[in-house]
């Protein structure tokens, strides 16, 4: 058994590199400040109540100006000031809302949702009610993102309460056994408004108001919303790993799959692909079965050739060129079709270079000979095949950890590859800070697969006849 540690992998801005992208926004600016394409105004459509939308304005005028940090926190890395949402500073941008791209709900027509007495009639009924006037905004008025605010009376009874588990693990692929009929409004309205165009942002009500009990502070409150805004917004990345010029272009793909809400197709598989710069595609794929012996849903070959093709096919024809490299992200073991599939496609498209990669919840736990817990980074080396990786954890430049339970490790299983396991576990560890809707950056997962397993959620709820979806994380996120 080996013993390493990889240090928190840099980010790149506008003007500069930094490991955290609070503070990278704030010195450096954000990453595509040097693209011609961004947007320098944020249109924010919006669709809320009377109150609820006044309290949108006061918050995003807010958020226009630096907020301070905490007084007297005790992690003045973790809690920083916001560097307020403005053309000369940071986002180098401004947040435009406006009564004429904003649509008002009447307090009798949520009384009317409230009152339903079936859950899913009740859901639906909200998801209509906020549907009808997005699709109004996105259809007839100049809008880049339209945010949906909630009221907490009509939130307390679409929502319901989730008991945070013990240890952070991925979902099984297959789904719990919950009511797999029950609507959830985030998602249902999330798929009912794809074919709009315009990404939402579903914001409660309460994350409106400052010091409301349960919150985090307003700066890190502002942080986030601002920074999947911008994203939603521009649809390029604020930041981006930074990557080696002298090696190889890569690509790297997160395969999962999701069960329909009626159970009748048993699953279906998805792909989704980041290149070095975030540039994301999404795909839907065919229905497939369960295998007999291990009880998980496995490609064929066929299916696995045709999947990784068309998202090849789809990163050939952003950048202008194959890959060099491809690394494949997976949350199950491969079956011997979907590797020779996707091998097959990757040798059409001229990829040089491969890597198969299992990534799993661990039971293994590291102790540091103290009561703090292991270190975010480390990376415990059993064989060629088998590691463990470190995701969350105690975080150097937090000097704490952010958790409240005891760090789960992940396991890393190396099924082929052409690189090394340490350029691999670096590259996991780099890919938990792609996440654009949470600027803490001591993510659990690698971005490949926390957002396919949050786009199988949505997907869920688009019917198998429904136009192709959106193709960019925006939406789902």
């Amino acid at each position: 058994m080996k013993l390493y540690y990889i240090k928190e992998p840099l980010l790149e801005f506008g003007q500069g590199s930094h490991v955290c992208p609070r503070t990278g926004i704030t010195n450096y600016d954000v990453y595509d400040t040097k693209l011609k394409i961004r947007r320098e105004r944020v249109l924010v459509g919006a669709v809320g109540t009377s109150d609820t939308l006044s309290k949108l304005y006061s918050w995003l005028e807010k958020c226009s100006q630096p907020i301070p940090a905490p007084q007297n926190s005790k992690q003045p890395n973790l809690r920083v000031p916001f560097c307020g949402f403005k053309t000369d500073l940071g986002f180098k941008s401004s947040l435009v809302i406006d009564e004429e791209i904003t649509r008002t709900l009447n307090h009798s027509s949520i009384n009317e949702v409230i009152h339903i007495r079936d859950w899913n009639e009740r859901v639906d009924a909200a998801v209509d009610l906020y549907y009808r006037q997005a699709k109004f905004l996105a259809q007839n008025r100049v809008v880049d993102v339209i945010a949906c605010v909630i009221p907490t009376r009509l939130y307390d009874q679409i929502y319901q309460p989730e008991v945070a588990p013990v240890n952070e693990t991925l979902e099984n692929e297959e789904e719990q056994a919950d009511d797999a009929l029950e609507v959830n409004f985030r998602r249902a309205l999330k798929a009912r408004a794809m074919h709009l165009g315009k990404p939402l942002q579903i914001i409660r009500e309460v994350s409106l108001e400052s010091n409301a009990k349960g919150q985090q502070d307003d700066a890190t409150r502002a942080w986030n919303l601002c920074t999947a805004l911008y994203y939603k917004t521009n649809q390029t990345v604020p930041w981006k790993l930074i990557t080696n010029i002298n090696r190889p272009s890569v690509c790297f793909v997160g395969i999962s799959f999701y069960q329909s809400r009626d159970r009748k197709v048993l699953n279906t598989s998805l792909a989704q692909i980041f290149d070095e710069l975030g540039n994301n595609v999404i795909l839907r794929g065919t229905p497939v079965d369960i295998d007999k012996n291990d009880r998980r849903p496995h490609l064929k070959a066929a299916q696995a050739y045709q999947l990784l093709k068309r998202a090849l096919t789809e990163y050939d024809i952003a950048l202008d060129t194959s890959p060099a490299r491809l690394v494949l992200h997976k949350s199950s073991k491969y079956s011997d079709e979907e590797l020779d599939g996707f091998e097959s496609a990757a040798r059409e498209m001229r990829v040089r270079k491969i890597d198969f990669v299992t990534i799993l919840d661990s039971d293994f736990r590291l102790l540091r000979g103290n009561e703090y817990p292991s270190y975010r980074g480390i990376h415990v080396e059993f064989d060629e095949e088998n590691h463990l990786l470190y995701t969350r954890g105690s975080v150097e430049y937090y000097k704490t950890y952010t958790g409240k339970y005891i760090p789960q490790p992940l396991e890393i299983r190396i099924v082929r590859s052409d690189e090394s396991p340490g350029i691999i576990c670096q590259e996991i560890l780099g890919l938990t800070k792609m996440n654009w809707n949470n600027t803490q950056f001591d993510g659990k997962y690698p971005i490949t697969l926390a957002c396919s397993r949050k786009v199988g959620q949505v997907m869920k709820y688009l019917g198998p006849d429904d136009d192709d979806p959106q193709i960019s994380y925006s939406f789902y996120m």
